[in-house]
């Protein structure tokens, strides 16, 4: 039988794209993936089509840690419509809803704090949740209204940048599984106008910051042994964890996925480097001493 052929070369990393709007999350990393030609690639966290901002690609093997992000804490700038409300919570859906506008800033910011700390959201309809093995925009195109049960989120900031003409702009950072959309038309609701998003930018994920990011038409612009060299390495992905230097011996063991006995007192998860500082992959740390491979990266 002949082989088949490898698409793509082999690149390790994490790239940071500035999204724009109008295009899903994955037609955004299909489109970064062919211009550095990598052989594999996956993103953190996808953001709506609507959405745009922060999305952090990930390539070969920095792929096995992709997930490291999943749960980070997320920060957006949000621009919400007063006085209007659709059927979507966002500015893609039909107007279901008009009401009048009277709020001051002042009004607007005590308005906010019932929405800082641990709240509740009911999930919208609009989602991709899954009920019975379908996502719930599905239910929805079609007219149904399903049970949603509360979720608890936290909103550890929220704060009004402007208010002009019916128009706010607020700077939220959340935890994982926050809906700004929802967020945006409970925030209208409280002042009794409603609202909807018109606008949402994702600043940053955990450490990442938007400043750091690319965009395709810079990427575009290079030539691909510049966009070759682009990504950051693996370990940035999980660079908040507590590190150990391991020794020749132990970096032999623990590539061959075998427990060793290490001289680090940390316990948990443990970024893992050889000799020469190369990145091994994580291991679990136990209070009995002993460093437990749990992902390694491809031998080279």
């Amino acid at each position: 039988m002949t082989p088949r052929a490898r698409r793509g070369r082999r690149i390790d990393g994490a790239l940071l794209l500035d999204k724009p709007p109008g295009i899903s999350s994955n037609a955004a990393l299909q489109r970064v993936r062919r211009l550095l030609d990598a052989e594999r690639a996956g993103h953190t966290g996808t953001l709506d089509p609507m959405a745009e901002g922060l999305l952090v690609l990930c390539f070969g093997d920095a792929t096995k840690f992709a997930g490291e992000l999943l749960g980070a804490g997320k920060s957006y700038t949000a621009t919400l419509k007063l006085g209007v409300r659709t059927a979507t919570g966002d500015a893609e859906g039909v107007i279901v809803a008009r009401r009048p506008v009277s709020v001051t800033e002042d009004q607007f910011r005590r308005g906010l704090e019932i929405f800082r700390g641990d709240i509740s959201q009911v999930p919208p309809m609009y989602s991709a949740l899954k009920r019975e093995g379908r996502p719930l925009y599905e239910y929805a195109r079609k007219g149904i209204e399903v049970e949603r049960l509360p979720r608890k989120v936290t909103v550890s900031s929220l704060e009004l940048l402007s208010l002009t003409g019916g128009e706010a702009v607020v700077a939220v950072s959340c935890s994982k599984g926050t809906y700004v959309r929802t967020l945006a038309e409970d925030i209208g609701e409280a002042l009794g106008c409603g609202a909807h998003l018109t606008r949402l930018i994702r600043t940053a994920i955990g450490s990442f910051r938007l400043e750091q990011a690319h965009r395709f038409e810079y990427l575009e612009s290079r030539t691909p042994e510049q966009r070759a060299g682009m990504p950051l390495p693996v370990d940035v992905l999980v660079r908040d964890l507590p590190d150990v230097l391991l020794s020749d011996p132990e970096e032999t063991a623990f590539t061959h996925g075998q427990s060793i006995d290490f001289a680090g007192t940390a316990t948990g998860r443990i970024r893992v480097y050889g000799q020469g500082g190369r990145f091994l992959g994580l291991g679990q740390g136990d209070e009995a001493g002993r460093l437990i491979p749990k992902r390694l990266l491809a031998a080279a």
